[in-house]
């Protein structure tokens, strides 16, 4: 195995630092470079229990001294640079001292038979990536995202997502007639129509649907739908979050598996 090279990087107009803050600042830079950066202890160890490789790691001088003695080197090559350095590439307001550059999987075709979730043009970010949690939560471990959805492997869904992503297969760019791939049935969430989701028999496996924050789901997709479901709201809101409608539903179907 060949031993890991380290290099000190301390100009801002290096190639290497100038490609890196647009792929860490960039929300659709990733599917130029094929790549993606992702900041943070935490997330770069739940890339690692993964079985996730590093292609590089990117340390922050007051950090690396720690790195070498507590992380180990997972990566081929690691950068260090100046705190102030890594703080002009991190996309946070309070920058990590540490990163990694991952290498995406090749794109993959929806799996017919998985437990699905498909995102119907669900545009925030934080939105995104909570669905994303929920998804490996509960057991979908597909997620399909439809044109006009939040970049997947954006730096802010990746971040919200909080290590979801590397237990997931994630296809994205779909359009509609891309879910008759799917064997399984659709479930379309509704506000005011359908069966309420404390009574309804939900089936297993199954793809779930959610749609954009303020059109809700597609009329065109929930017509594809196999059964529509609506959540009790006995406190009187007009509708839920689409985050937090997507963890109520995918926990009941988890739950009644």
């Amino acid at each position: 195995m060949t031993a890991p090279s380290t290099v000190q990087i301390r100009s801002r107009d290096n190639p290497h630092v100038k490609e890196l803050r647009r792929l860490a600042q960039d929300s659709t830079q990733y599917r130029r470079q094929g790549r993606v950066w992702i900041e943070g202890e935490h997330l770069c160890a739940a890339a690692r229990t993964r079985g996730w490789a590093p292609e590089m790691a990117v340390f922050s001088e007051s950090f690396w001294p720690l790195a070498l003695a507590d992380k180990g080197l997972t990566a081929t090559k690691n950068i260090v640079l100046p705190d102030a350095l890594f703080a002009s590439i991190s996309g946070l307001e309070s920058p990590a001292r540490m990163a990694y550059v991952l290498g995406l999987p090749a794109p993959a075709r929806p799996d017919p038979a998985a437990p699905t979730v498909v995102l119907d043009r669900v545009q925030d970010a934080g939105n995104v990536g909570s669905i994303l949690r929920s998804s490996a939560a509960f057991g979908f471990r597909q997620v399909l995202a439809m044109k006009g959805s939040a970049a997947l492997w954006s730096p802010k869904v990746l971040r919200a997502g909080m290590g979801a992503h590397f237990g997931l297969t994630l296809v994205e760019g779909l359009a509609e007639d891309d879910l008759e791939a799917l064997a399984v049935p659709l479930l379309a969430t509704h506000v005011h129509a359908g069966d309420w989701l404390h009574r309804a028999a939900l089936p297993w496996p199954c793809a779930w649907v959610f749609g954009h924050e303020g059109q809700g789901v597609a009329p065109q997709i929930e017509a594809r739908a196999a059964q529509r479901i609506r959540i009790a709201q006995p406190g009187g809101e007009e509708s839920l979050n689409v985050a937090a409608a997507a963890a109520i539903c995918l926990h009941a179907s988890g739950a009644a598996r």
